[in-house]
């Protein structure tokens, strides 16, 4: 597993395996939001179990990472983040899903949108937020959630 701390509360990376559950529950980790299609979360040996947020999502410019995902996901985060726990955000390689999803996290907790891409890019530098389709999706995200609130 492949990983990076952004803040003391959000981390994002790889797909966890059944053996990296053990590094996550040592980092503290409460929530696990899997962006990955077609993989659902694997079972937590350790108990109590994290809690996962399966959110089967694909990036490509045909087919862009839908808001409402980002917001259900951004919602469920902060709801954790905000009882003092720890997310961790995983898409396959942790380029694009993954980080989209740890940036409109910063973003939903009040950040400017390229503020928020930039700490991901200096903490993840494998994180490519700036490819058209998905900071596009991160735009609109920042949009609908300043006209949300």
């Amino acid at each position: 597993m492949d990983y990076s701390k952004i803040t003391d509360s959000l981390f994002i990376g790889t797909t966890p395996k059944n053996k990296d559950y053990e590094r996550l529950h040592d980092l503290g980790i409460s929530l696990v939001i899997n962006m990955r299609i077609g993989l659902p979360p694997v079972h937590d040996p350790i108990s109590p179990p994290l809690i996962s947020l399966w959110l089967p999502t694909v990036d490509s410019p045909l087919l862009p990472i839908p808001v409402k995902a980002l917001q259900q996901g951004v919602n469920a985060a902060l709801r954790v983040i905000d009882q003092g726990g720890v997310v961790y955000t995983h898409c396959s390689h942790g380029r694009h899903r993954g980080p989209a999803m740890g940036t409109c996290i910063l973003i939903a907790q009040g950040m400017e949108p390229e503020q928020a891409m930039r700490l991901v890019g200096q903490q993840r530098p494998i994180a490519d937020l700036h490819t058209w389709y998905i900071q596009r999706r991160i735009l609109k995200f920042a949009q609908t959630w300043k006209g949300g609130k």
